[in-house]
């Protein structure tokens, strides 16, 4: 932060995650699984969880954003459903420090996240927002989401139930003969092309 205590934003870093940052990004979680219902988890993963997913085959995208080597903020997708007619299609989330909140940290994560989602073949992005969420809803729609539906009393969180509100994005034409998704890694040569 400055000395006026806004964010320097040319004072974040972005890059692809790895299984190391995984104590930092259940840190970040913790209290959206806690205290929120923008996760529908009951109890907070562990970093061994959080590693665990993050490998999980066939590999997807997981990027943070840090600022003085302090993790505030991680976006990543994770298959939208087992069936494999959906596998050209994925669900994208952003989760950030509660300090990081409102300061173009969301935007500029997905705005890493979902070119590298394209270059892999996917083909369609989709986040579920917990309603009402504001900020969430202003997010995704900043990046190019548009609301698609609600799915009503889909979770029960906190006493009480609520909407999911549906949001999609295309990320590619709709190929007739689509190509394999790729396996992410964030070693390989493009990963980090929009860093």
């Amino acid at each position: 932060m400055s000395a006026s205590g806004e964010h320097d934003d040319a004072a974040a870093n972005f890059r692809p995650a790895d299984v190391a940052d995984a104590a930092a990004i259940a840190d970040i979680y913790r209290p959206y699984v806690i205290r929120s219902m923008a996760s529908f988890e009951e109890v907070p993963p562990v970093p061994d969880e959080i590693g665990r997913r993050m490998l999980a085959p066939p590999r997807l995208p997981w990027f943070i954003a840090s600022r003085a080597d302090d993790v505030v903020g991680y976006a990543y997708a994770s298959h939208h459903h087992a069936r494999p007619g959906y596998r050209w299609s994925v669900d994208c989330t952003v989760y950030l420090a509660e300090s990081e909140r409102g300061h173009g940290t969301g935007r500029a994560l997905y705005e890493r996240l979902l070119p590298q989602l394209r270059s892999l073949g996917y083909v369609t992005a989709f986040a579920g927002i917990a309603l009402p969420n504001p900020p969430s809803v202003r997010l995704h729609e900043a990046v190019g989401f548009t609301h698609v539906g609600d799915f009503r009393n889909a979770g029960f969180k906190h006493g009480r139930w609520h909407d999911v509100g549906w949001w999609q994005r295309a990320l590619r034409d709709r190929p007739q003969s689509p190509r394999e998704p790729e396996a992410w890694s964030p070693d390989a040569p493009g990963s980090i092309d929009n860093l």
